[in-house]
């Protein structure tokens, strides 16, 4: 078993991930801590101008394939702390940031010879080569709202979104990182504060507003170091929306869609800009809806901060096994 893994893909196209699904599944399966997988495309090239936009649905189910797939096979190896990363870098990009802080072994795809933009030590890790698959249908399919995108800019100056971030989980970074995709300037993020939290279900184990706040930062940091991060705790629903006139988007799940129209409405009291609202439903790695059973299955288990500190109670109650 390995602590700490790379995992770098080129992708052809946005939409074409399930290939690699059992190249993801099997890195996941051999390491222990933390998985970092690099997923460039050309499509990410600077010179292509992609607008993120319109790209806003193909982003998001690039994301959520790989997150579902790793917590999906995590969650079976029983390792629900397992933590792993998604960088989306262009093949043009510079060499990515990346410590060298302990990483074991670096996995690539069988024939892959791509000169990835990697930092120099990585050439000193260990590579294992993995197998992709030849799916039957080799896209995935996405339903397309070109219609309502195509009059947006490409990204906006600020965006916003809030939530708990308890135990932050594969859930929370997909809604993090496609804030970040559609920001240029500074991501505004509000962190519920601990007083609102009394109730939640084995609060005991639940991370400290301080604690969730630095989480939340060193992902964002680590995803695109190149915006502000103004990560600030909020007790009540509109958070920073209700005071700063000069945000443009907001990024919601369509589990809070009902606290983004009282955001809405409560701006348009004050005559402040109405915001953008970009929504993130989570997306299985073989169609663009999930049926109910598995979106409840994913809600409650595989994705949810209550099912982690579920686990974690469990396993303080069994000796050694934590």
């Amino acid at each position: 078993m390995l602590t700490r893994s790379i995992l770098v893909l080129n992708i052809d196209n946005l939409r074409d991930l399930r290939k690699f699904s059992s190249a993801i599944a099997a890195a996941t399966e051999r390491t222990a801590e933390r998985l970092l997988v690099i997923i460039f495309c050309e499509r990410f090239n600077a010179s292509t101008n992609l607008s993120h936009t319109q790209s806003w649905k193909e982003v998001q189910t690039l994301l959520t394939c790989v997150y579902v797939e790793t917590t999906r096979v995590a969650q079976e190896a029983d390792r629900i702390l397992l933590d792993v990363d998604v960088l989306l870098r262009g093949l043009d990009a510079e060499e990515i940031p990346v410590k060298n802080d302990g990483w074991d072994h670096l996995f690539v795809i069988e024939g892959d010879s791509t000169n990835y933009p990697l930092p120099s030590w990585t050439s000193t890790l260990s590579i294992i080569a993995l197998s992709a698959q030849t799916p039957n249908n080799s896209e995935t399919h996405v339903d397309e709202d070109a219609g309502t995108l195509t009059s947006l800019p490409s990204t906006f100056p600020v965006v916003a979104l809030g939530g708990t971030f308890d135990h932050l989980h594969s859930g929370h970074k997909i809604l993090l990182s496609m804030a970040a995709w559609i920001a240029h300037e500074k991501v505004i993020v509000g962190v519920t504060d601990d007083k609102l939290l009394q109730k939640k279900s084995n609060k005991e184990v639940l991370e400290s507003l301080a604690v969730r706040i630095e989480r939340v930062y060193h992902f964002m940091e680590f995803f695109n170091p190149g915006l502000i991060y103004d990560i600030v705790p909020i007790d009540d629903v509109y958070g920073p929306t209700a005071v700063d006139p000069n945000i443009q988007a907001l990024v919601v799940s369509k589990e809070t869609l009902g606290g983004a129209s009282a955001i809405a409405k409560f701006r348009k009291e004050k005559n402040f800009p109405a915001l953008h609202c970009f929504v993130i439903d989570v997306i299985s790695p073989t169609s663009a809806n999930l049926e109910a059973e598995d979106m409840e299955m994913l809600r409650k288990a595989k994705m949810s901060s209550t099912f982690i500190r579920e686990w974690i109670m469990r396993k303080q109650a069994e000796p050694n096994k934590l």
